[in-house]
């Protein structure tokens, strides 16, 4: 599959910038999947409008491919049916994203189970590859790009992620299938590696920037970057943003991009009041990822949110060891308390009966 076979509508909204958020996984208290609530978030992310959904990415747990659990192909067919069940009732486009992970046999199996499922690209994870050097990296890249355009990933090494240096970049950025990139190394300078590589390459009008910097989301997508070439100055941006922390609240998130895009594409003043905004969504992460224990509790705080919204029926992870960390749980009371605008439960309570209803 090649770029040019995603719909033009799904590409036009991935290369506009849209916001995708990283699904978490439903679960029952046996561990099984909770089919009900699975779907429910899915309807849930598409209704708040969201232009895409990534599945069997690290927040839908990279436990779900283990054979104790054997949860990789049922997740992923569920996400892509509900996907086009959505689409043919309302006519809308939704960007399927599936992650790939593992040396390369175990990805080039997932990249073609993502094909055959319908997925329009998959985002491709390195973290199996930690002793690799970037000859090894790229070639591994250009197998998984032969079979699904991929999303390039800079996961932040706090959960399992490695350092890729511009010069990776740069040699990432002679492959011909890309479809983004996230950037989600939770570093400005690492950041910075990754734009500069889009533009040196000039690729910067095709291959659409995406944060994962769940730390700093209003930054990374209020920032015009202007980077020197021989062409002159490329101002490039960050589209929109393919996080975690947009599994929760994503109503609000859809109207934060909304927000930021209007404001930049019309070159108007920055208002101060979004810069606050800002910090005040990175201290509700701060909160809901558990940074104060190393991310931890990272997965079991975006369930619990999404518990206490309905969505979700317990905050149970297939590693029973995996919970929320001391502390953590009132934290996050403690951040919707204190900003009470950036939650959308109005919204989900108005919906959510529609939501689980099979």
């Amino acid at each position: 599959m090649k770029i040019s076979d995603i719909p033009a509508p799904c590409l036009e909204i991935l290369r506009k910038g849209t916001v995708i958020p990283a699904m978490p996984l439903a679960l029952r208290p046996d561990r099984s999947l909770d089919e009900r609530h699975q779907k429910a978030l899915i309807r849930y992310y598409m209704d708040a409008g969201a232009g895409g959904i990534a599945a069997a990415v690290h927040t839908t747990q990279f436990e779900i491919r283990s054979p104790e659990f054997r949860l990789l192909e049922p997740v992923l067919s569920l996400t892509s049916r509900e996907i086009d069940s959505y689409g043919e009732k309302t006519g809308s486009r939704i960007i399927k994203i599936s992650g790939v992970c593992g040396e390369t046999a175990q990805a080039i199996g997932e990249a073609a189970l993502a094909q055959k499922l319908g997925y329009h690209a998959v985002l491709l994870s390195l973290s199996a590859l930690a002793e690799s050097d970037t000859h090894e990296l790229i070639d591994h890249c250009r197998k998984i790009a032969a079979i699904m355009p991929i999303f390039g990933f800079y996961l932040q090494p706090s959960v399992g992620g490695r350092d890729l240096p511009y010069s990776f970049w740069r040699e990432f950025m002679k492959i011909d299938n890309i479809a983004g990139i996230k950037i989600a190394p939770f570093n400005r300078y690492k950041t910075l590696d990754v734009v500069r590589a889009v533009a040196d390459a000039g690729r910067e009008k095709e291959i659409p920037l995406y944060t994962g910097n769940d730390d700093n989301i209003v930054a990374d997508l209020l920032t015009e970057y202007r980077i020197p070439s021989k062409e002159g100055i490329k101002k490039i941006r960050i589209s929109g943003g393919l996080l975690g922390h947009w599994s929760v609240w994503t109503r609000k998130a859809v109207d934060l991009l909304s927000e930021i895009q209007n404001c930049s594409g019309a070159g108007k003043t920055i208002p101060s009041e979004l810069l606050s905004r800002g910090q005040q969504i990175t201290d509700a992460n701060a909160a809901f990822f558990d940074a104060a224990n190393d991310f931890k509790g990272c997965i079991a705080g975006i369930h619990q949110v999404l518990k206490q919204q309905g969505l979700l029926d317990g905050i149970w992870c297939l590693n029973p060891e995996e919970t929320l960390s001391d502390g953590q749980l009132e934290e996050i009371r403690r951040v919707i308390q204190y900003y009470p605008d950036l939650n959308d439960d109005i919204f989900v309570r108005q919906n959510l009966d529609s939501w689980l209803r099979d």
